[in-house]
């Protein structure tokens, strides 16, 4: 079968980061053959050779064991060796990956409910990018129908279990930060490691508490709860604040079901937005050019404190892109982040004789520990590490549930390409919000200014049916006063 042909029959669909669909959707027979269509691709690049190996580790969801070991079935029957680095974020499995010069696969999800569930693809290199999604799309795939039933499990006796899980990816994920960071640089910081049902919750506790943080951990669970670091639940507001009143934290960290995506409190427990987190975070490493999607604050430009920002479409490949550019363009050093907060690295960062290497894929801890180190340096509380930057503050807010081919209609309907036309409907949705437009920008959705420079930026989600709401305002009151407006306005969309 060809990959394609699969992901329209089962709606199991390559976003802007792998492969996702609902949990049930993605049954042993898709996930088998997603991955035969990964190793064929790999295989014509001339990255695997038969007998290699492939790291596999996945999160905390329900299902992810079972997909994991319908995975290995695949890579086992290809001719490849499986190795099992257990549930373990995905920066920590891509850097050991990467390292080693061998492909990966993730299961993750990454932030959106347990119902659903997804395969990140990594090559030995690191994220497959767009050109290689589309040459992963276009395998075909042999699948053996004898090994599944009719509702595409396999049959009893054809699966395949994992070998236990090693921790050589997660000791070497902790090491590089502990070779990276000063001994002792955390010292006298009391931090609060919000838990819930982060893979990453043992390597943030972890690496805060052998830095010297005194950690204190927060909030666990024993079910998966779907944290977006872009739409923040009320009930985690809620939670940082209480805590941050209760416990004397210097400030609260935690990530994302994967730990690609970092969230920071500071000691107020207000959590920092993640492009503004991105912005201090590279800050603090000395970087000198980025790459960032259009949806992320402008104050990364304001600042004066890069060299070089290039803004792309939103989506860790499209970064990923960009640094990549950058790099060919001489400039170093060069990193990204995205709106959500995940941080990646186009090349190593030293700092005298200590290198931190690498890691063109999204990382939550390398943000909160940047932050706080700058916070223990400079003798500042959190709360005033953005005094510095610019006053623009944003705002970020989904629509669950809604079809993206009726969002991306929505949308197409406003933009056709002729400048006064568009600018007059747009004003037509928002203007009587907003104000006049003064310029629309399509780089990725609709990405409005208006004369008051204020900005509003509507988007289908591409890793689940959202329709999503960026605002940007000189204060944070306004930035969410506008999303709710937006969101209001977007609601009316479902007809």
């Amino acid at each position: 079968m060809r990959i394609d042909e699969l992901m329209a029959r089962t709606g199991v669909k390559f976003g802007t980061s792998g492969a996702r669909g609902l949990a049930a959707d993605m049954t042993d027979r898709v996930c088998y053959a997603y991955t035969l269509g990964f190793l064929q691709y790999l295989t014509q690049g001339g990255a695997v050779m038969p007998g290699s190996e492939l790291g596999i580790a996945g999160d905390l969801r329900p299902s992810s064991e079972r997909i994991m070991n319908a995975c290995a079935r695949a890579v086992v029957d290809f001719g490849l060796r499986p190795r099992n680095y257990g549930r373990i974020p995905t920066p920590a499995l891509a850097a050991h990956a990467i390292a080693r010069g061998l492909p990966s696969l993730m299961v993750t999800g990454s932030h959106i409910p347990d119902d659903r569930n997804g395969i990140k693809f990594n090559l030995p290199s690191g994220e497959i990018l767009k050109p290689d999604e589309e040459g992963i799309r276009a395998q075909d795939v042999p699948l053996p129908e004898d090994r599944f039933d009719a509702a595409g499990a396999f049959r009893p006796g054809a699966g395949w279990a994992l070998p236990a899980a090693e921790a050589t990816a997660y000791d070497a994920y902790r090491r590089r930060y502990l070779d990276f960071f000063p001994a002792g640089c955390l010292n006298g910081l009391r931090v609060g490691c919000y838990e819930h049902s982060s893979v990453a919750r043992e390597a943030l506790a972890a690496v805060l508490g052998d830095l010297g943080a005194q950690v204190e951990r927060l909030g666990y669970s024993p079910t998966f709860v779907p944290v977006d670091t872009e739409a923040i639940r009320p009930e985690d507001q809620a939670l940082a604040r209480a805590w941050a009143g209760e416990g004397g934290y210097d400030a609260l960290v935690s990530a994302d079901g994967d730990g690609d995506r970092p969230l920071v409190a500071d000691e107020r427990g207000e959590w920092l937005r993640g492009d503004i987190a991105g912005i201090l975070c590279a800050r603090d490493l000395g970087v000198r050019a980025l790459a960032t999607p259009v949806s992320s604050n402008t104050a990364v430009e304001r600042s004066g404190w890069f060299d070089a920002v290039l803004r792309t479409r939103i989506g860790s490949p499209y970064v990923i892109a960009g640094m990549q550019t950058l790099v060919a363009e001489g400039w170093a050093p060069v990193a990204g982040y995205e709106a959500n907060g995940g941080f990646l690295l186009a090349a190593d960062v030293r700092e005298g004789d200590r290198v931190l290497p690498a890691l063109p894929t999204r990382d939550a801890l390398i943000v909160a520990l940047a932050i706080l180190r700058m916070a223990k340096r400079q003798a500042q509380p959190v709360s005033r590490l953005t005094a510095d930057l610019p006053q623009r503050f944003t705002a970020s807010d989904r629509i669950q549930d809604f079809p993206t081919e009726l969002s991306k209609g929505r949308l197409a309907s406003l933009v056709t390409g002729d400048p006064q036309r568009d600018k007059a409907a747009v004003e037509a949705v928002l203007g009587a919000a907003f104000g006049r437009v003064e310029g629309l920008d399509t780089t990725d959705g609709l990405r409005v200014t208006f004369a008051s420079g204020e900005i509003a930026h509507l988007r289908p989600s591409g890793n689940a049916p959202e329709l999503r709401a960026y605002t940007e305002a000189d204060s944070p009151e306004r930035a969410q006063t506008m999303n709710r407006i937006c969101l209001d306005i977007l609601a009316g969309w479902r007809g």
